[in-house]
């Protein structure tokens, strides 16, 4: 079945939008005699994978640092704007009032095309947080459904976000499941928060949703995983989009920001737990939600360069968008733009940086008021330890044992297979596995907590 608010209308819709805003004018500008130059940042606070160049970048002053060090008789000014979707950064920045902004990978080739539709083009000039194999997305459903498959899906509610990597997921998690995305489910274009309400609520019967909505309402009790977008083994990312005639008025300026996320990268990298207190202060989540994704083994990596597998990744997502009449063809090589992280970074960092490969995933458990977490090198070994600390444990995570995408213990489904405890993001894989291991089975956590200890 078909749903009733269309692809083609939401584009519509956003289009009309950022034709209306086109007149507004604007630029990183000198005020008065030229003295002061604003430039405005466009951010997503709670889109905590954009955290180095929004949320934790703005907490840490480090931009305004790098402005101040400038010089040249010029006092700077940044005005930070926070957005719930990457959609009115993209508006605000082909309308001139926006110079940088944030987002993730499907709204950065939005932005990319509506830069050139309008005469604004636009360039993606860093990365901020991304995995390799597609974890960043989730699909899940209320804790009692009895939706354990993508094949479950068919003829009910999904509620998404058109134009956003989580509908990339959809679309390309039931097509692998050989379901029509257009026609075997009522497809829902819903925010973030609508699309939780509804799911809630029980008027829908799945959420496809971004980083950090499915951690958050697993975390609260009011989901569970039933797909795990690290099984597409397909890069998902968020970015930094700039202006691009902004980029060439003020080099200087950019340069300085970018300087200013490398930066926060490297506190968030040097002090995990801290940046992700901060974050949840400044955002309002849970801030063990937050560290699901930002921590030191968390589902994101964080780094500024823009490596070749996530360029090759967004090339392979501009068929999902154009299937979806929200853009025509883009072309990607040319709004990848590196000139200026390279020369933020300089050519030796930037190309040690470019070759880094994220550390392959291990457990952590994030004892009540520590700074630090503890590591464990077998998921057996950290349940022995939580069933030994239930009253200190904050939370406790593990990677699936397919993916490597890290996962809530106490949310994970647990197979039992020999003396082996193994976890998993999503039902349907750990079915998977113990379809291909004798004498594997499928526990509850307790029994799993119970078995270790």
């Amino acid at each position: 079945m078909k749903p009733e608010r269309t692809a083609l209308s939401s584009a519509a819709a956003v289009a009309a939008l950022l034709l209306s805003l086109t007149a507004c004018g604007g630029d990183a500008s000198a005020d008065g005699d030229g003295s002061t130059v604003t430039v405005t940042v466009g951010y997503q606070s709670r889109t905590i994978n954009t955290v180095t160049a929004g949320t934790l970048l703005r907490s840490l002053g480090y931009f305004e640092k790098q402005l101040n060090a400038l010089g040249g008789g010029v006092t700077y000014k940044v005005n930070w704007q926070d957005y719930a979707t990457g959609a009115p950064i993209t508006a605000q920045m082909t309308a001139g009032k926006t110079d940088i902004g944030s987002m993730g990978d499907f709204p950065l080739l939005i932005n990319a095309a509506r830069g050139k539709q309008l005469g604004k083009p636009t360039r993606l000039v860093s990365v901020t947080g991304y995995n390799l194999r597609g974890g960043l997305n989730t699909i899940v459903t209320a804790p009692g459904s009895s939706l354990t498959s993508l094949k479950d899906l068919k003829g009910k509610k999904v509620s998404t976000s058109v134009g956003s990597a989580a509908d990339g997921t959809l679309v390309r998690a039931l097509q692998r499941a050989g379901l029509d995305p257009g026609e075997d489910i009522e497809k829902l274009n819903q925010q973030p928060a609508v699309g939780a309400s509804a799911l809630s609520s029980g008027s829908v019967d799945a959420l496809s949703q971004f980083v950090a909505w499915p951690g958050l309402l697993a975390h609260q009790g009011k989901a569970r995983a039933l797909y795990d977008g690290a099984r597409l083994n397909l890069p998902t990312f968020h970015g930094v989009t700039a202006r691009e005639d902004f980029a060439k008025k003020r080099p200087a300026v950019l340069e300085a920001f970018l300087k200013a996320q490398a930066q926060a990268t490297d506190y968030l990298d040097d002090h995990p737990v801290a940046a992700a207190e901060k974050v949840a202060k400044a955002t309002g989540l849970p801030a063990e939600a937050v560290y699901l994704y930002n921590g030191a083994q968390g589902i994101a990596t964080f780094d500024p360069a823009i490596k070749p597998q996530l360029v090759a990744a967004l090339k392979k997502d501009v068929s999902i968008l154009k299937d979806a009449d929200l853009t025509g063809d883009v072309d990607v090589d040319a709004f990848v733009d590196d000139q200026y992280v390279k020369r933020a970074l300089g050519p030796t960092e930037y190309a040690d940086r470019l070759s880094a490969t994220p550390p392959a995933p291990a457990g952590e458990v994030w004892p009540e008021g520590a700074q630090k977490t503890v590591t464990f090198t077998s998921p057996t070994a950290l349940l022995r330890y939580v069933a030994e600390h239930r009253a200190d444990v904050r939370a406790a995570y593990v990677p699936d044992t397919t993916t490597g995408t890290l996962w809530f213990s106490d949310q994970a489904v647990w197979v039992a297979d020999g003396h082996q405890l193994l976890p998993f993001v999503a039902p349907e894989t750990a079915e998977a596995y113990v379809a291909g291991h004798g004498g594997a089975r499928v526990v509850t956590y307790a029994e799993a907590l119970e078995r270790a200890s």
